[in-house]
């Protein structure tokens, strides 16, 4: 009997995986369709560092160095002036809780990426957000192996995700409640539009009601963002019990 393994081998044999400035180039030019959204994205993320009270210097390092677009809005909700260990604690499981999806999203790219050194994976990982997941995951079904597109599209989003809070952050004094300019619904209408290319049919029909009906009883029930958590293990369990 053989055993389950990544396809590694049979996949990455039949054409090898490159690395290319023109792949690169390829990566940022599939970018820019997404890039007035991300920004928006980022720059609200700025006007709310700006509302809890951070530095300039401050906002640009968490939004630089963490990286997490969604997890900094969930974490910043719990953040605050005086910080405690129960504060701490809890955005940090937020923190985690959001980002679990990366655990899968990782993975999924390894037919791709499980040829390149690891000096060369692990810390082009960093870059790895649900936009370039994408784009790299639609190239590679076309038969694309150049990993450049990857690499290409992440380094623009970080670069342009980390200047993009500075007019977020100065226009914060300006806007003492940015529901009133309708900046508090960015963040769902963002993910609501990456749905649209995952979906596929009955399987992400199924999943996704059951994650959300999930979500919603958990907050109607215990409040917080333990939905976050709920919604993501029942609807991977139903995508996962579901036949096509």
């Amino acid at each position: 009997m053989r055993t389950a393994s990544f396809p590694t081998s049979d996949l990455m044999n039949e054409t090898p995986v490159t690395l290319s400035v023109n792949g690169c180039l390829k990566g940022i030019r599939l970018s820019i369709p997404i890039l007035p959204g991300a920004m928006v994205f980022g720059a609200v993320f700025g006007t709310v560092c700006a509302q809890k009270g951070l530095s300039f210097v401050e906002t640009m390092m968490i939004n630089s160095l963490v990286f997490a677009g969604a997890a900094q809005f969930v974490a910043m909700e719990l953040y605050q002036a005086q910080l405690t260990y129960g504060i701490m604690l809890a955005m940090i499981g937020v923190t985690a809780a959001v980002n679990m999806r990366m655990l899968l999203i990782g993975a999924s790219l390894r037919p791709w990426l499980g040829s390149v050194p690891g000096w060369q994976t692990y810390p082009a990982l960093y870059l790895l957000t649900d936009i370039n997941w994408l784009l790299s995951l639609r190239e590679y079904g076309k038969g694309e192996r150049d990993w450049g597109i990857y690499l290409g599209s992440g380094v623009f989003l970080w670069f342009m995700w980390a200047i993009s809070v500075i007019p977020g952050y100065l226009a914060g004094s300006v806007v003492a409640d940015p529901s009133i300019w309708g900046l508090d619904v960015v963040l769902p209408a963002f993910f609501a539009v990456m749905l649209v290319p995952l979906w596929k049919g009955k399987r992400q029909t199924v999943s996704w009601g059951v994650a959300g009906l999930c979500s919603l009883a958990t907050w109607y029930v215990f409040g917080g963002y333990w939905g976050i958590m709920t919604g993501a293990v029942s609807g991977a369990l139903a995508g996962a019990l579901i036949d096509e």
